[in-house]
């Protein structure tokens, strides 16, 4: 599945303050989400499954990729479209041998783990840099700034996305020196109107685009 038009990722647990995220699935895509990752941190894996099985129906019906977070086996179990690893997950090597042509992303925070792509690229479809700002989402992890940007956009030759308190305040700055797409989780799930919230940040991309 090639990423080169995804530029607005939303990163959600499966319900959230406006409700199950399965219910506005279709709105989300229409206000301009073109990747919806599925993280939930604190579930055991058969209640991933449980939540997520609802979520990737109303997913594939809106025509909106669903990405699993940290778990391979989970991803290929519900059926979804990919997967995101952190550095510390099972290794990209792997992770591809288990999820075959899905979807595959990885986290990195530093010039160095950005550096280390290099050997991944052909197993990778994305990457994700950041985050930039310190955010409660990834407790204890301080924020890279956004010289990891400047870098990250010299050079990853893949789709790559700027994670980290991205909202319309923060994006402005990001932008300006290089990133084009964008991992989004509170400026939409914690928005009264998640839709009218994607809709703002995705006119923010095509702008520049």
């Amino acid at each position: 599945m090639r990423l080169d038009d995804a530029l607005l990722y939303l990163v959600t647990p499966a319900r959230i303050g406006a409700g199950d995220v399965a219910d506005i699935a279709a709105e989300l895509k229409d206000a301009g989400v073109d990747l919806l990752q599925l993280r939930e941190k604190e579930m055991e894996a058969g209640e991933v499954l449980r939540v997520g099985t609802p979520l990737l129906d109303a997913c594939r019906e809106a025509g909106l990729p669903l990405i699993v977070n940290d778990r391979p086996d989970i991803a290929v179990t519900l059926g979804a479209d990919g997967v995101h690893v952190g550095q510390d997950d099972l290794p990209v090597e792997a992770t591809r041998g288990f999820v075959g042509d899905r979807i595959v992303g990885l986290s990195t925070h530093s010039r160095e783990q950005v550096d280390g792509t290099t050997k991944l690229w052909t197993l990778l479809d994305y990457v994700a840099v950041g985050p930039v700002n310190e955010t409660p989402t990834k407790p204890g992890r301080p924020g890279t700034g956004l010289e990891l940007v400047r870098y990250a956009a010299e050079q990853i030759p893949l789709p790559w996305f700027v994670t980290g308190g991205m909202n319309t305040e923060t994006l402005p700055g990001a932008i300006e020196v290089g990133a084009r797409r964008i991992v989004v989780v509170r400026a939409i799930t914690e928005s009264d109107d998640p839709p009218a919230a994607a809709h703002r940040l995705k006119q923010m991309l095509l702008d520049v685009r």
